[in-house]
């Protein structure tokens, strides 16, 4: 390979697709449990859905690093 060449990776379309799944997957679950949420009150219901809409964040961060470096974990320091 020649110096300053970039070899291409498959790592980045293959987390970009599973992070499109990802998402896919975490709003057909939260949106089976729409009418039980939308039972609950208001304010239960905002605080519900902040929450998950910050929680399927936590595993794009593994995800990432594995995208980048094709390593799972941080290398021991």
């Amino acid at each position: 390979m020649a110096r300053g060449e970039v070899k291409a990776s498959w790592r980045k379309p293959a987390g970009a697709i599973t992070i499109l799944l990802l998402i896919l997957v975490w709003v057909v679950l939260v949106a089976s449990f729409s009418s039980q949420i939308g039972a609950l009150p208001i304010l239960i219901q905002m605080v519900i859905y902040v929450v998950l809409g910050i929680v399927w964040i936590t595993p794009l961060k593994p995800l990432l690093r594995w995208m980048e470096t094709g390593n799972w974990r941080l290398p021991p320091s």
